[in-house]
């Protein structure tokens, strides 16, 4: 059985582990999900929960999903997303998803949105090497060659300028350090993607399955 759980970055830290280390971490408000849906091989040809969380006004929601929500009897929520699992009858409409459904020392895969950097040069987006910086050079600072001349065309994968961040990363086989049941918190070992207060999917680490 896959478990997961939707949360929101708060920050970084560090703590000393048992044996006097100092640990960095970072620290998640994981929860508490609701569960608003349950799908079947059946129904809907594969099995899954669909959770919401974040609750907010319903003026902020449209009235498609403001109907999704009263009908499965709770308040307005911010994300909806969903978790494939096998063990669909374990749940129920309405249920709170919250951090002990995690335990110190577990595996998890932590899924976020990077931080948008905005439209970069070639080298600060891919990392590439300048040219020497001898005034002879008149190389110093360009992309390089675009490729064969015949094709009178740019190939498509060619590290050029532009948009950097803002991409959907996946960060696999990180430790949970510790879990606080009582807010809600949990503290992962290293760093995970994304800026302060966005979304974080939290999984199961699929090797841990």
């Amino acid at each position: 059985m896959s478990r997961g759980i939707l949360g929101r970055k708060v920050g970084m830290t560090q703590i000393f582990a048992e044996d006097g280390k100092v640990v960095p971490v970072t620290v998640v408000q994981a929860g508490p999900c609701i569960v608003l849906q349950k799908k079947t091989e059946a129904s809907d040809g594969y099995n899954a929960i669909q959770v919401g969380f974040d609750e907010i006004r319903e003026s902020l929601v449209t009235k498609p999903k403001l109907g999704h929500f009263k009908k499965a009897g709770i308040k307005a929520l911010r994300y909806v997303r969903e978790f494939k699992t096998i063990e669909v009858d374990a749940y129920e409409i309405g249920q709170e998803i919250k951090a002990d459904i995690f335990a110190v020392g577990d595996k998890v895969d932590v899924v976020g949105t990077s931080k948008g950097k905005g439209f970069t040069g070639m080298h600060k987006r891919h990392g590439s090497r300048r040219g020497p910086m001898g005034h002879g050079s008149k190389y110093h600072h360009r992309t390089g060659s675009m490729g064969a001349k015949g094709p009178a065309r740019v190939f498509k994968g060619r590290n050029l300028p532009g948009r950097k961040g803002g991409e959907r990363v996946t960060v696999q086989n990180l430790d949970v350090v510790r879990v606080d049941s009582d807010r809600n918190i949990i503290l992962i070992r290293g760093c995970v993607p994304g800026a302060k207060k966005s979304l974080l999917i939290i999984n199961q680490a699929v090797k841990a399955q």
